[in-house]
This record gives structure tokens, C-alpha cells and sequence, in this order.
């Protein structure tokens, strides 16, 4: 297997998904359960994340995906990509692809930036009491006006 291919060569269409990269993805993907109403045939998982893969390298919102293309609707790449993320398909797909790597030995450690923060966080802060208004007298309402309960909207 040609590792570049998997990663790091740049195409002319980086949101299409080659061979070798759906046959490391395809078997973490989980199975569709059965459909539950009629309707449009479900689109093929491949196609879908080439539809997220060019959602996130055009930066183009989910609603404007292209139909022409195939992929399916922005909103059903939207909910794969989500159902996935549930799934822990990254995170897996990461490990795979950090294996695969390691050993045709294309991982350059020279590189790498380890960044952490640990934080003990308090488990509670101090009691806040009520808080008590600087001003004297009652503040003016935002919901009621002194004119009259006529309508002052321009459309009648």
C-alpha cells in the first residue's frame, strides 16, 4: 500500500476518498440500522464522507452542498458525520492510520508537540449571596410604556 496515498500528497479533489483510505475506514463505520419509513434510498457511506470531506475543506455551510455532486444533502452528511463521531470512528480511524504509519516508518517524532495542562478545578466556589440593587426607588420596565394601550405598530 502506497502510504502517501492515505495521507499527505495533495490532489486536485482532496475530498474524494481513495481505495485504499475506504478500505482502512469502511470496516470502523457502523452498520445501518433498518429503515423505519420509506422514502430516498440511503446514500452509500463513501459518498457521504466525501460529502463531509468537502464540506470541511471548502468551509461551505451544510445547507449549500451541491446536489450535482452526489454526496447527498447537507444535512445527511451532517448527521453520518455526527453518528460517526458517537461511534468513535475518528478516534479509532486516528490509531489505524498512527499504525499504518509507524510501520512504513513516515512518522517524523523531530516534529512533534506535545501540549498539556492540568488544572485541579475547585468543587465549589463560595457562596454568592443575593445581589442587591445600587438604585433607590423601582427602575423603569422594558414591557410597559405610561401611553395609552393603543397600538403604535406602522402595519395595520
Amino acid at each position: 500500500m502506497a502510504v502517501g496515498l492515505i495521507v499527505g500528497e495533495r490532489q486536485s479533489r482532496p475530498w474524494i476518498v481513495s481505495d485504499e483510505l475506504w478500505s482502512l475506514i469502511e470496516p470502523l463505520l457502523p452498520k445501518p440500522g433498518p429503515k423505519l419509513v420509506e422514502g430516498r434510498p440511503r446514500i452509500p457511506d463513501r459518498q457521504a464522507l466525501c460529502g463531509i470531506l468537502f464540506v470541511l475543506h471548502t468551509g461551505i455551510q451544510w445547507e449549500y452542498l451541491p446536489q450535482e455532486l452526489g454526496f447527498g444533502s447537507g444535512m445527511t452528511c451532517w448527521r453520518r458525520l455526527a453518528a460517526w463521531n458517537e461511534a468513535g470512528v475518528w478516534d479509532e480511524l486516528h490509531l489505524v492510520l498512527l499504525k499504518k504509519l509507524r510501520a512504513a516508518k513516515k512518522l517524523d517524532w523531530s516534529r512533534a508537540v506535545i501540549d498539556s495542562s492540568h488544572v485541579r478545578a475547585a468543587r465549589r466556589g463560595p457562596k454568592a449571596g443575593p445581589v442587591r440593587s445600587t438604585a433607590r426607588g423601582r427602575g423603569a420596565s422594558t414591557t410597559s410604556s405610561p401611553t395609552a394601550r393603543e397600538s403604535r405598530s406602522r402595519c395595520r
